[in-house]
């Protein structure tokens, strides 16, 4: 954690495992911050994204949080594949598709960015009273 604001960040090597080691990594930090209401819906949603960069990129992953004096929490998934992650629309029978959904309809704000070597998608969760 940095002073003033605090941070946590991870960078996961691109393999199954990185998932479980993010919600855990992310369970902890939110739970040593006192953040008790957004921990299970930031920990699915950290999950959904993790699983989506390993999908789709073959390098790190990398998970920073951040807890806004706005009352809100920050969290940021990076991937060095460039190209934005595309929201559809999952039909009833597909096993997959509804991650972006996912954090579309759970969050307040979210989004994607471009980075020197990336991409990265990002959403913002209430974590006042």
């Amino acid at each position: 954690m940095a002073s003033g604001s605090p941070i946590a960040e991870w960078s996961f090597p691109a393999d199954p495992g990185a998932v479980r080691t993010a919600r855990s990594a992310v369970r902890e930090v939110l739970d040593d911050w006192g953040v008790d209401g957004a921990v299970d819906v930031a920990v699915l949603l950290v999950s959904e994204l993790v699983t989506n960069s390993l999908r789709h990129a073959s390098g790190p992953i990398g998970v920073r949080m951040v807890l806004l004096s706005s009352g809100g929490l920050l969290v940021e998934v990076s991937d060095p594949l460039p190209d934005p992650p595309l929201e559809r629309t999952a039909s009833p029978d597909d096993e997959g598709g509804r991650g972006l959904q996912l954090v579309a309809c759970s969050s307040r704000r979210w989004g994607t960015r471009r980075g020197k070597s990336g991409k990265t998608v990002w959403f913002e969760l209430s974590v006042a009273g």
